[in-house]
């Protein structure tokens, strides 16, 4: 009987052995782009029609967004015409219509200029829940379904001016700020605020929460009743810059800086992007002056990237978080993010989002996920063809036809 046991166990550590193995030589077979390279081959060795590729390359740049490439002056046209409006953080103006095509880890086809940094708007929002994924596959949050109040310390601003200010003079005012001091804010989870269903309430550096897309009615800005947290979906910035503020509370130390020691050096991305907030989110954490980065540009600042480093994104969440054999992200963490979210399905962890029943995409495949941001900022990631395409600053309705023809233009 002990000898069956021995061989039954040997059997099973020979199978982990070759399945090891097997993963081990099938990640060597993967391309991942080094450092500052990033080969490019002929459509044809990778399967691909040239003539068909070359006609989705085309329609990209034949569809650029007809909006002002000043980005200051395209903000005070949409955004900034809402109640609490004003910029707050810097804008940048953008290139022209630009974009990748990543078909088996090369790149097949290109446009515009690539290397060039531009805001990448709420696609800041998927980097950024991915700090989120960090902290949850260290530890430092247990479960995305605790409340995230318990691990809130309060927050103490950073605000110069007043050493010149009789404190007195503001006696009615906080020196701190609780982001989850009321009864419904205590009810909210972190995966509430990965899935923008908290609808929390409060106004955080100067941006009250109903300011953001507000209701027509004027009347349900303040008096509305709040719904329960996890039953409604909704896009709204505020909430995604007290989610950035709540990730800088556990991490102690910036998220960029987490960001590059943790995702982008790891897979090779360049020097020259950049996270930032706005002129009045600076906090002192341990002592030091740091500034809470915003998970989009909706008012100015977020993040600066190229579309380089947007595909090398992309290309690590093809790879379900692995990199060249390092599991950069948990493929738990991935898997969550990729779960419909109840109250919208075409929708995960920000900004992962979804092709359920097709409806985003209707010529991509059903497990085809994106990274979405204004402008439009736009990285199709597709498994099921082992394809990433960056388009950026391509027009909505344009989205859907570019991946149709890149996909078009595969070889079966």
């Amino acid at each position: 009987m002990k000898h069956i046991k021995y061989f039954i166990i040997s059997s099973l550590y020979l199978i982990t052995l070759i399945a090891n193995y097997a993963q081990a030589q099938l990640i060597e077979k993967v391309y991942f782009p080094p450092k500052n390279e990033w080969l490019i081959k002929f459509p044809e060795e990778t399967g691909m029609d040239r003539i068909l590729l070359d006609q989705a390359v085309k329609y990209a740049e034949q569809n650029e967004n007809k909006t002002p490439r000043d980005l200051k002056m395209a903000h005070y046209q949409s955004f900034g015409r809402e109640p609490f409006g004003d910029a707050i953080g810097p804008f940048k103006d953008r290139g022209e219509a630009t974009g990748l095509i990543i078909h088996k880890g090369y790149i097949v086809a290109s446009w515009g200029d690539p290397s060039r940094v531009d805001q990448t708007f709420s696609v800041a929002k998927s980097f950024l829940s991915t700090t989120a994924g960090l902290a949850y596959d260290q530890g430092l949050i247990k479960s995305v379904h605790d409340k995230v109040y318990p691990q809130m310390a309060p927050v103490m601003p950073y605000e110069p001016w007043k050493l010149s200010m009789n404190r007195a003079d503001a006696f009615n005012q906080s020196d701190v700020i609780e982001l989850f001091d009321t009864p419904h804010n205590r009810k909210i989870t972190w995966d509430h605020l990965l899935r923008q269903t908290s609808d929390w309430e409060g106004t955080l550096w100067g941006k009250p929460d109903w300011a953001d897309r507000p209701d027509r009615d004027v009347n349900k800005w303040y008096n509305r009743p709040r719904v329960e947290p996890g039953t409604v979906y909704e896009y709204n910035d505020t909430r995604v810059n007290l989610l950035a503020l709540a990730l800088l509370n556990i991490w102690r130390k910036p998220l960029p800086q987490v960001l590059k020691e943790q995702v982008m050096d790891p897979i090779g991305a360049s020097a020259t992007w950049r996270w930032t907030g706005y002129d009045n989110s600076w906090v002192v954490l341990d002592g030091v002056p740091v500034q809470s980065v915003s998970g989009g540009s909706h008012w100015g600042g977020g993040l600066y990237i190229n579309a380089y480093d947007q595909a090398r994104f992309g290309y690590l969440t093809l790879r379900n978080g692995n990199w060249k054999g390092q599991q950069i992200i948990s493929e738990t963490w991935l898997k969550m993010a990729k779960t419909p979210t109840p109250a919208q399905p075409t929708y995960g962890f920000m900004n992962f989002f979804l092709n359920d029943e097709k409806k985003s995409l209707p010529s991509a495949p059903e497990t085809a996920f994106y990274h979405l941001g204004a402008g439009n900022n736009f990285i199709y990631v597709d498994p099921e063809n082992d394809l990433v395409i960056v388009a950026r600053w391509i027009r909505n309705d344009a989205m859907d036809p570019l991946v149709g023809k890149v996909l078009k233009a595969i070889k079966k």
